[in-house]
């Protein structure tokens, strides 16, 4: 299900990887819709890392609900799931470095304003972060993003070795994933 009047936007899911990137372009065209593009990656990254938390760690059930709120001055991005086990953050220097999981919450707490997690009820939680939605804010994300877009684009030729067109068979597999 979902919702999303003026200032608010609810989505429910079953916390499975198909269903987190689908969650990620719904939150972005609701930041696009309320003009907060500026806090497209960063709230798309957290919620991404909340999902998965939800997918690896919640039980009884990936059931959860994505809630985003436009405040005064922050946009307030939350997951509720039916799991009251709170989660533990790891210290981030005692994570392996080629450890696939571990950074997440980190991750969180590095690219917003302020997270937390309550409990809710008596059997689940809410995991949230917070991210400034303040003209100052706005603005200081602007160049960041200026500066991805004005790298020197890159000819194919640049980008790998070559590939014969003309026989593609034997061209070497490559693969991207949407989302």
């Amino acid at each position: 299900m979902i919702s999303h009047p003026s200032r608010h936007c609810t989505v429910e899911l079953q916390a499975l990887p198909s269903r987190i990137g689908q969650v990620r372009r719904i939150v972005s065209a609701q930041l696009r819709y309320w003009h907060l593009d500026p806090l497209i990656d960063r709230a798309a990254l957290g919620v991404t890392e909340l999902l998965t938390n939800v997918h690896q760690h919640a039980q009884p059930d990936k059931t959860c609900t994505v809630e985003i709120e436009l405040l005064l001055d922050r946009l307030m991005v939350s997951v509720r799931d039916h799991d009251p086990r709170l989660p533990v953050v790891e210290d981030i220097d005692a994570v392996a470095p080629l450890a696939t999981c571990g950074r997440g919450l980190a991750m969180v707490a590095a690219v917003s304003d302020s997270w937390g997690v309550r409990p809710d009820g008596e059997s689940g939680k809410v995991v949230w972060f917070t991210l400034p939605t303040t003209a100052s804010a706005r603005a200081a994300a602007r160049p960041l993003r200026r500066a991805v877009l004005e790298k020197p684009a890159h000819r194919f030729a640049d980008l790998g070795p070559r590939v014969d067109l003309r026989r593609p068979e034997h061209a070497p597999a490559r693969s991207a994933v949407a989302g």
